[in-house]
């Protein structure tokens, strides 16, 4: 069995040796920007860690691994063109370097690549594809639930918790089950493996949400409180509006309404209006729980203990960040 380390260095040799031969050249030009800029890999390893539970020979399968990558990176381009954002892993985004019609028309290739690559699993094509389709879906679906949220001061938690299972958790359980069908895994240890990749993905977002107010920004490597100056829709505001007295609301609305103030101010003040209502120490169990249930679900899977402990050490891994 490979280590995850081993795993990653797999998936950047083959997403490097990617040629992108077609024309105009211009069109690919970003996408081959965009897939060499980096990044956790996240997707396709736990892709490969997962075939790599059943089979020992997971370069088998880095077409499809990267199918996944190359599909994450499409959204990520068009998230960052609908955001309007500079900068993504510290270096401008493809609208920012080229325009915006090139950001558009490149990641609409880039989402046909990502079909592409997976059309060239050896096995289970067509279930594959089944999920693959459903979980593009599904990412959709909550994106558009997440821009709709930020016209809200009522979202329940419960339909912020769905929202994140769509946009970010959905595809980390897709990387779990297509790497079991790929390796003929067993019906269940494939469902399983999936119920493990959604958990960990929502405890791998509130992770997020936590850390981008009380993570280290000496680690983090730019300013924490960004979701705070943007007034986004997180758990922890939403958790904050929802246990909020009437005078912990009203200061709420007034920094959420405000258009000119002092960035620092406003991300101590609404922290501080977290710790008062404990929503850290909230978010904090919010984040065990689900790690916890993940591995629940890791523990029904019907290989050894010894061959499940590559995987886990990476769950792990992921849940460590301080930044």
């Amino acid at each position: 069995m490979k280590t995850a380390d081993e795993l990653l260095q797999l998936i950047n040799r083959y997403l490097d040796s990617l040629p992108y031969d077609r024309k105009p050249a211009s069109l690919y030009a970003p996408i081959k920007y965009v897939l060499s800029m980096g990044g956790k890999r996240i997707r396709p390893t736990l892709m490969l860690l997962a075939y790599n539970l059943f089979k020992d020979d997971p370069e088998k399968i880095l077409s499809s691994a990267c199918a996944l990558e190359t599909y994450h990176n499409y959204t990520l381009l068009h998230d960052d063109l609908m955001d309007n954002a500079d900068v993504r892993r510290g270096q401008p985004t493809v609208h920012k370097k080229w325009n915006a019609n090139l950001a558009v028309l490149s990641g609409d290739s880039m989402l046909v690549l990502a079909y592409q690559r997976m059309t060239e699993c050896d096995s289970h094509l067509a279930e594959v594809l089944r999920l693959f389709t459903e979980t593009a879906l599904e990412i959709g679906e909550g994106q558009q639930m997440d821009m709709e949220f930020e016209t809200r001061n009522d979202v329940r938690e419960e339909e912020y918790i769905e929202m994140i299972r769509l946009k970010t958790s959905v595809l980390l359980a897709c990387a779990m089950k297509i790497g079991a069908l790929l390796a003929d895994a067993p019906a269940d240890d494939a469902d399983n493996l999936y119920r493990f990749g959604e958990k960990i993905g929502l405890a791998f977002q509130l992770q997020d949400d936590y850390l981008d107010v009380y993570g280290d920004p000496a680690v983090f490597g730019k300013a924490i409180g960004g979701d705070i100056v943007s007034n986004k829709k997180t758990y922890m505001l939403i958790n904050a509006f929802n246990r909020a007295d009437n005078a912990q609301r009203a200061e709420l609305e007034r920094w959420i309404r405000a258009t000119d103030f002092d960035r620092q101010e406003k991300v101590k003040a609404v922290t501080g209006l977290y710790d008062e209502m404990g929503i850290d120490r909230l978010a904090q169990q919010k984040i065990a729980g689900y790690f916890n249930e993940s591995k629940t679900y890791l523990d029904r899977v019907g290989v050894s203990d010894e061959r499940k402990s590559e995987l886990m050490r990476y769950a792990q891994r992921m849940m460590k960040r301080r930044y």
